[in-house]
């Protein structure tokens, strides 16, 4: 049976403190062995939950509203939940809304339509979103070990030719 680790960080919902949390899950990660592109798609994954979170959850509140992080250490996986108090959302009307990605939209539409749920999607191996009092996104990446062909096409592998 896996033994897991918690480890949870609150932190205001101001967008100043995303770059804590992005320090933050790219410590853990690196901690745990994942490998560098992983962690670079965790720390963009993280963001953009915490992001949505600081940008939409107390928007329409008068309080100033925070954001909870778990970190849950698995021994093959890294779950990190994002949990937010505010205003909900239509999971299922965002979804639809966002269809396929459209190359001559300003990127701030895209993201208004969904992009970020999008990118959580292809970053991350498994993202779950509750909804009700608040938001709860959970972003699920494994740890891939022992993979020899992982790093063929990592920019850190180059061959000199000559």
């Amino acid at each position: 049976m896996d033994q897991t680790k918690d480890i949870v960080l609150t932190i205001p919902a101001e967008a100043q403190y995303v770059g804590v949390v992005r320090l933050t899950v790219s410590g853990i990660a690196n901690r745990l062995g994942f490998h560098y592109d992983d962690i670079e798609d965790i720390k963009l994954a993280v963001a953009e939950a915490c992001t949505n979170a600081v940008d939409h959850a107390y928007k329409e509140l008068e309080c100033q509203g925070s954001v909870r992080v778990t970190f849950r250490i698995f021994g093959d996986r890294l779950e990190i939940r994002v949990k937010d108090e505010g205003k909900s959302f239509d999971i299922e009307a965002v979804k639809k809304r966002s269809g396929p990605i459209e190359n001559h939209l300003p990127f701030t539409l895209m993201r208004e339509r969904g992009l970020g749920l999008h990118l959580m999607e292809t970053l991350m191996d498994h993202v779950d979103i509750q909804v009700g009092k608040g938001v709860v996104v959970t972003l699920t990446k494994f740890i891939h070990r022992d993979e020899v062909d992982r790093d063929v096409n990592s920019p850190a592998k180059t061959e000199s030719h000559g």
